[in-house]
């Protein structure tokens, strides 16, 4: 299949609301504009999403501005209790006034309220986390601030493509992988401490109007291959992949495009090991699980049910210069997703 990469700047959207440009890209090089959208408001949906995984624990971050539906939520993992812990707010119709960044590379989102603040502040090369949760389990407070660093040489994956069901309906999504994490995190009296050394953070920015049924797939890992910084992107599912896919391996701060990435789920358990293969023989892949992070919000039109499986992928990978690289044991996850939305 023949992808078109993406290399120069301009605007996302054509007068009419459809896609100017799609394709990848390795930076975020089209200028979204919410004014320029054709659907209807609660059709939108804006996100942005954090994870930051070191082997003994992680934590993951949303806030998430679905049209008809705000979500805010805080996931705590423990891998050695094979517990997980997520603490949720919802806003019916905020409808854009989230006001999430049109730009991944400046703004904060920040997101108030009098029992639950959470805060992604943009800095130059860093994006810093600060969440305050009172309560968030069995009376015991949850509070810290993590800070990612992001060099300004760091390669991401970008996708622009379209939706085949709807001319306006689209999707812009940047991964950045493989930042190094510091910080601390406090559960009650327990100490969550991320070193860069060993604790590496995604971001995934979201951006597009979406169709109202979807099942989508994706799979992410960031860590060290010796003392180099390796990461990947995989998914597929959601719109036209004709053009462009999201499949990436990042080797020293630099992106290697693959092809298509299948997912092969176990039929009847999802804590049994997945396996991943490529149309490119690129991407081979092992996934044993440790946590099932399943959730099904169903709130009548809306629902969301996801398996968002945390564990530990083994196998190799092919970059674009032919270098063969041996993966074991690299801390990540994979999901699906199906929302009405």
């Amino acid at each position: 299949m023949k992808q078109h990469q993406i290399t120069e700047p301009s605007d996302l959207l054509n007068e009419d609301g459809t896609l100017k440009q799609i394709g990848w890209a390795k930076d975020l090089l089209l200028k979204y504009d919410r004014r320029k959208i054709k659907a209807p408001k609660f059709r939108i949906k804006e996100w942005d999403y954090y994870c930051i995984l070191r082997k003994p624990y992680g934590i993951a971050f949303t806030i998430a501005d679905l049209g008809y539906l705000g979500f805010v939520s805080v996931t705590l993992l423990d891998f050695k209790k094979r517990k997980e812990i997520t603490k949720s707010s919802i806003v019916l119709f905020p409808l854009g006034s989230f006001n999430l960044p049109p730009t991944s590379k400046e703004g904060d989102v920040i997101f108030q309220r009098k029992n639950f603040s959470l805060k992604f502040l943009k800095r130059k090369e860093h994006r810093i986390i600060q969440v305050d949760i009172p309560s968030f389990k069995n009376g015991k407070s949850l509070s810290g601030e993590i800070i990612l660093h992001q060099p300004s040489s760091l390669e991401t994956m970008v996708i622009t493509i379209p939706f085949p069901e709807s001319k306006h309906a689209f999707y812009y999504n940047q991964k950045i992988n493989c930042m190094p994490a510091k910080g601390e995190i406090s559960f009650g009296d327990q100490k969550l401490l991320f070193d860069p050394d060993d604790s590496f953070g995604v971001l995934d920015w979201g951006r597009g109007v979406w169709t109202y049924r979807n099942t989508w797939y994706w799979g992410s890992a960031s860590g060290k291959i010796g003392n180099d910084l390796f990461g990947f992107n995989i998914g597929y599912g959601f719109g036209d992949n004709s053009r462009a896919t999201e499949n990436m391996i990042f080797y020293k701060g630099k992106a290697h495009k693959l092809d298509h990435v299948t997912f092969h789920l176990p039929a009847d358990d999802y804590l049994k090991p997945w396996t991943f293969t490529s149309s490119d023989s690129r991407f081979e892949m092992v996934f044993k699980p440790i946590i099932d992070r399943h959730s099904n919000t169903n709130l009548l039109i809306f629902q969301s049910n996801q398996h968002q499986v945390f564990g530990y992928f083994s196998g190799r990978v092919v970059l674009d210069d032919g270098k063969e690289i041996i993966i074991k044991d690299l801390l990540g996850f994979a999901e699906k997703v199906y929302n009405r939305w």
